[in-house]
């Protein structure tokens, strides 16, 4: 139940510490594996604490208090939870509050969260005590607010900027000129510390910590200032992160991205790179400032590249001697046996003389080997030469050993790391990156006025066609569900998706069918030189209820079942799926049971899709790309969330928001994959033939 705070004061003048941030995962499988990541790190990296993101509201925040707890009371690390406060009620933060103080967690970030929107979200015909709190405008008011019911319990952190902070979509309002009478205020209103937005420009970092150290109020002379980095994870990932943070990245770091944008295996190696500079450089910033120097990590639920680069750059902790987790003590008793006239155990040569046991050799870790004496070995996952037969395995449990598997070293490295290229809401729902990883739930990204610059006032369904084909033709740069322009792979079947889009299928997500195309290519390849891209053919829309019905007899009937795998969800929370794997229905000798829901529909084992694979020289085949019911659930909740968020801009009784709120609960969303890869038109010619 340590403070923040007092940690670091207790670290020596020359310290060097480091936390770790994490966000709840969305499906229950993720959870439980950050569960097991959660306690490696922990042994592995020993970070002096962690911060647990907030979901505002709802089964986000539950789940955000619940990995706090893990973090906090199971795995015995210091906790810092983030806690927003705008569009909320008052007895939700007193609530989260209570919740914090009760599992033993003394570290609040304090934050704003998304732009008030009281008049939208609030609800008159709610009770008063649950009704959105206006008082809760900016961080101050939060920071104001615990310290005013809590006193000194909690230690309170806040938010910096060095780039400035712009709630716009364009980083054209930012300006840390502004920021700094904020800053200064919300320090004094009771801040401990501050932890800086991510950045790579170490440059606008350099002058913001000295700004803010030279600042005539001196209210931030001593203060520990933790810089926030984000490991880059992905070429993809990293763009549209910066730019939903309005994080600059300098030409020099983005030009040796550039290089290598098509292999993430080497934009992750690249990135540890990068940012074992930038750490470098502000050791020198902080250099003259006297105290502990920290960093903040966003590690986006990986652990692969942090630990690389906490390691490379010594900020873990000189580790101590340490002893495995094994039982050294003496062998069990074992009853008497004798064997063909053998010495019973009672025989002095047999007898245990209280040492510990022999300690295994490296040939038999992690499983045991073949000895190879007259050749190189060819693999050393299952030979050993003879030398290395008799050399003694490390203890297995050691600190280093658990760094060395969080690295991704051996076999269980490969197991611990297998998510290392996640691919948002498109990877396996049971990695714990899973996800869009946005902190505060379903939104816009954007103000009230952008939102109703860019997509006006829509009363009918042909309205929002004529959007949905403005964005495919590459005039508005964003829809509701999707933040950026249209891909140059997409573009391939732009005019499939704009005769779907003007028949009311509303299309949001998409791929081509790929069959063998080189790695190398300038619009389908990935991943390294001389491998081999395939990809299936999806589709992922709105449509309205009447349509879906039509639809699914479709995709139901004898013709088509077997070619197709789909899924389709309305705002209700109903889902409806093709049967089995692949859209195949089981055979009458299939022993996976059959079962029919209440509407008729027939159910049975999830079906697991891999739409996107790689085949490449000297690797396994990768599959970046995993539609399956389990995650297409736990988007379809975001999605509809999403279109509330839309019809929220207006404002109650508007008549844009009736329609879009009758809209959203007669659509279903649909998602299609057909899985012949080998005719690129035959997911385009079921659908609009």
């Amino acid at each position: 139940m340590e403070k923040i705070t007092d940690k670091i004061a207790a670290l020596p003048a020359d310290a060097n510490y480091f936390s770790l941030e994490f966000f709840p995962p969305k499906t229950a499988m993720g959870f439980s594996n950050l569960r097991d990541r959660l306690d490696r790190m922990a042994r592995a990296l020993r970070p002096l604490f962690v911060n647990v993101t907030w979901g505002a509201g709802g089964s986000t925040a539950t789940k955000s208090l619940e990995l706090a707890e893990i973090c906090q009371r199971e795995l015995n690390l210091t906790t810092c939870l983030h806690l927003t406060c705008t569009n909320m009620s008052r007895k939700m933060i007193d609530g989260a509050l209570e919740d914090a103080k009760a599992l033993g967690i003394r570290n609040l970030l304090a934050l704003r969260g998304d732009p008030p929107r009281a008049a939208e979200y609030q609800n008159h015909n709610e009770d008063p005590e649950n009704a959105i709190d206006e008082g809760f405008v900016w961080a101050i008011d939060l920071v104001k607010y615990i310290k005013n019911k809590y006193g000194d319990y909690f230690c309170i952190g806040v938010a910096a900027y060095p780039e400035g902070h712009a709630d716009e979509s364009h980083p054209l309002g930012q300006s840390v000129e502004h920021d700094l009478s904020y800053l200064v205020d919300k320090t004094l209103a009771g801040a401990d510390f501050l932890m800086t937005q991510l950045f790579f420009d170490i440059e606008a970092y350099g002058n913001f910590e000295r700004r803010l150290r030279e600042h005539p109020s001196g209210a931030f002379a001593t203060i520990p200032i933790i810089p926030g980095l984000m490991p880059i994870q992905s070429y993809q990932m990293i763009k549209r992160t910066t730019k939903l943070s309005h994080a600059s990245i300098p030409a020099s770091i983005m030009s040796r991205l550039d290089v290598v944008q098509k292999d993430d295996e080497k934009v992750k190696n690249v990135g540890v790179d990068i940012l074992c500079e930038i750490i470098e450089q502000v050791k020198e910033i902080k250099s003259s400032i006297p105290g502990p120097k920290g960093f903040h990590f966003y590690t986006l639920n990986l652990e692969k590249a942090v630990s690389f680069i906490v390691e490379r750059t010594h900020l873990i902790s000189n580790p101590t001697e340490e002893d495995a987790v094994v039982e050294e003590g003496p062998l069990p008793d074992i009853p008497n046996l004798v064997i063909n006239g053998t010495s019973p155990r009672g025989d002095s040569r047999f007898q245990d003389s209280g040492h510990s046991r022999r300690q295994s050799t490296i040939g038999s870790e992690p499983r045991n080997r073949v000895i190879v004496s007259e050749r190189s070995l060819s693999n050393p996952e299952y030979e050993a030469s003879q030398a290395d037969a008799g050399i003694l395995a490390g203890a297995i449990n050691t600190r280093a050993n658990t760094l060395a598997i969080s690295e991704g070293e051996g076999v269980l490295g490969r197991e611990a790391t297998w998510d290392d290229f996640p691919n948002g809401r498109w990877g396996d729902a049971r990695s714990p990156a899973y996800g869009e990883i946005d902190g505060y739930g379903p939104t816009l990204h954007m103000t009230q006025a952008q939102a109703i610059e860019l997509w006006g006032h829509p009363k009918s369904r042909e309205d929002v066609d004529t959007l949905f084909v403005r964005h495919l033709k590459g005039e508005l740069n964003a829809i509701p569900w999707s933040e950026e322009e249209v891909h140059e792979e997409t573009g391939t079947i732009t005019d499939q998706l704009i005769q779907l889009n003007s028949r009311g299928m509303w299309t949001v997500a998409s791929q081509p069918a790929v069959n063998s195309i080189r790695s190398e290519d300038p619009t389908f390849g990935w991943g390294p030189k001389h491998g081999f891209i395939f990809q299936k053919a999806f589709v992922e829309f709105f449509i309205s209820g009447t349509a879906w019905k039509a639809l699914h007899g479709k995709l139901a009937s004898s013709e088509v079942c077997g070619l197709v795998t789909y899924y389709a969800a309305n705002a209700a929370g109903s889902v409806v799926s093709s049967d089995s794997i692949g859209g195949v229905t089981p055979t009458s000798g299939a022993t996976e049971p059959i079962e029919e829901d209440d509407e008729g529909y027939v159910t049975g084992e999830s079906s697991t899709n891999a739409v996107t694979w790689g085949v490449f020289p000297g690797k396994e085949i990768v599959t970046p790309t995993i539609i399956e019911e389990v995650s297409f659930r736990a988007w379809a909740e975001e999605a509809f969330g999403i279109f509330s968020e839309w019809a929220q801009v207006y404002g109650k009784g508007h008549e844009s928001e009736k329609f879009l709120e009758a809209t959203r609960a007669d659509c279903w969303l649909v998602n299609i994959i057909h899985h012949d890869f080998m005719t690129k038109e035959a997911l385009w010619d079921l659908l609009l033939k």
